[in-house]
């Protein structure tokens, strides 16, 4: 399926080299044939090109008690003064997704971030705030939400929604001379900003 690429791609380093796996996040400047043209969230100005048949999902605002046990979710969390690890965004999946770069590795939405596919194996809610336990295949990972973080589900998409201004993120490959290619391309939807 083209759009496990989307979120396969999270297995990748964040390391750009010739050749090698990137990440983009910023807003689009322009969409000249199938180059996207992306000025990032660093200040640096980045050409993509666009696959054939690019995959193009929107993002969609939704709440932390939409997360359920048993919904597969992406985590991005960062560890917490007090122990443990402390959520800054959520994913939750379509079910057609279910298992795409399951697993926690590295990420670079922040410093020392790290990204958790997984099945949400415990939901809970207190005075303390929300926490979940997510298990995959290497253990489990329990993280606390913060009240206010961003939580978003994919929304369909297409090509006529890459316009200027719209944000992004893509997973690509950096070429020698800087384009990056890729497969799909998620965009904000209705003025959700992707967060991963």
């Amino acid at each position: 399926m083209a759009l496990g690429v989307l979120f396969n791609c999270a297995a990748l380093p964040a390391v750009a080299q010739d050749g090698q796996p990137t990440r983009v996040r910023g807003t689009i400047a322009s969409l000249d044939g199938s180059t996207l043209n992306v000025d990032t969230r660093e200040g640096a100005k980045v050409a993509i090109k666009l696959a054939d048949g690019v995959a193009v999902k929107g993002v969609r605002a939704a709440k932390i008690s939409d997360i359920k046990t048993g919904d597969f979710v992406g985590v991005a969390s960062v560890p917490q003064s007090g122990g443990g690890d402390g959520a800054v965004e959520v994913l939750i999946f379509p079910a057609a997704m279910r298992g795409a770069g399951e697993g926690t590795r590295p990420w670079d939405v922040q410093p020392n971030s790290t990204m958790t596919n997984a099945t949400v194996a415990n939901a809970v809610t207190n005075v303390d705030g929300a926490k979940l336990t997510l298990k995959y295949p290497q253990g489990e990972k329990t993280v606390t939400l913060p009240d206010g973080i961003p939580v978003v589900t994919l929304a369909d998409a297409s090509t006529a929604d890459l316009k200027p201004g719209n944000k992004v993120f893509v997973s690509g490959m950096k070429a020698a001379d800087g384009t990056v290619a890729t497969k799909s391309v998620v965009v904000g939807d209705k003025g959700v900003v992707p967060p991963m």
